[in-house]
């Protein structure tokens, strides 16, 4: 696939601000657009390395009603894709996940009970972001293999083999008009953006319902479509890595500052 040069610029680096107990957004990294490379297997040198969760935050900026939802791996982050399985049926997905204590209906999924999610996918089988063009090279329709960001609602499913699966949507489900297939999955555009060994996306509070105070987790999951007719359309396969270790999202948002420029 083309490999792309376009840079993004965004304040990302912590550091502690002395005489407080708040952090500070203090310089500049640069990030790449989240354009991996297919993996042939698992087995792949560095695979298992791109989604070793070493930490995880989400911080909220004030000054700008940003949230910015960051993961840190062992390796370097965002770099494979699954291979395609040729079709929608049975085609794989790879994701950086952050279950949230945020209720679905903040993003616009009503009253539902599951665990929204924020995930940051790559699928080369099929795009699903129809309003997006993530690879920006005009064509909507061939980016799935590109990281990118989709709201979730996980539930237990114990027909999924890790147990979990993206709740199934019936005929009068309240779904995001940006939602592209009959489950609660909406595909929000927030871009994906990789640097070294960590993958972010940046959120406008406003796109959460004005939610700022939420607790998180960090996984990273392998999940696969099944077209079959059989519910739910997507299961997660394996977990690979959990930063809590059970799920239980415990981390809380942190709040940082905008520092010296």
């Amino acid at each position: 696939m083309k490999q792309f040069n376009y840079i993004a610029t965004l304040l990302v680096s912590l550091s502690a601000c002395a005489g407080t107990d708040k952090a500070s957004l203090t310089y500049e990294t640069q990030a790449t657009i989240a354009v991996p490379e297919l993996a042939p297997s698992e087995q792949t040198p560095g695979y298992a390395d791109s989604f070793a969760i070493t930490d995880a935050r989400v911080s909220y900026i004030p000054g700008l009603e940003l949230l910015i939802f960051e993961q840190d791996v062992e390796g370097a982050a965002a770099t494979f894709a699954p291979t395609p399985a040729g079709g929608i049926d049975g085609a794989p997905v790879l994701g950086y996940v952050f279950p949230t204590s945020l209720k679905p209906s903040a993003v616009g999924f009503g009253e539902v009970e599951g665990t929204l999610a924020l995930a940051l996918t790559s699928h080369p089988d099929f795009d699903d972001t129809p309003l997006w063009d993530e690879s920006q090279d005009q064509d909507y329709a061939n980016d799935g293999i590109v990281y990118h960001s989709h709201w979730v609602v996980l539930v237990s499913d114990d027909r999924a083999p890790a147990g979990l699966a993206v709740k199934q949507a019936l005929g009068d489900d309240t779904l995001p008009p940006t939602a592209p297939m009959p489950m609660y999955l909406d595909s929000p555009g927030f871009t994906v953006l990789r640097s070294g060994n960590t993958v972010r996306v940046v959120v406008p509070v406003s796109r959460v319902g004005g939610n700022t105070n939420f607790n998180y987790d960090a996984v990273t999951a392998l999940m696969r479509v099944d077209a079959s007719g059989e519910v739910p359309l997507l299961k997660v396969e394996s977990v690979y890595s959990n930063l809590s270790g059970d799920l239980s999202a415990p981390f809380a948002v942190e709040e940082v500052h905008l520092g010296a420029m």
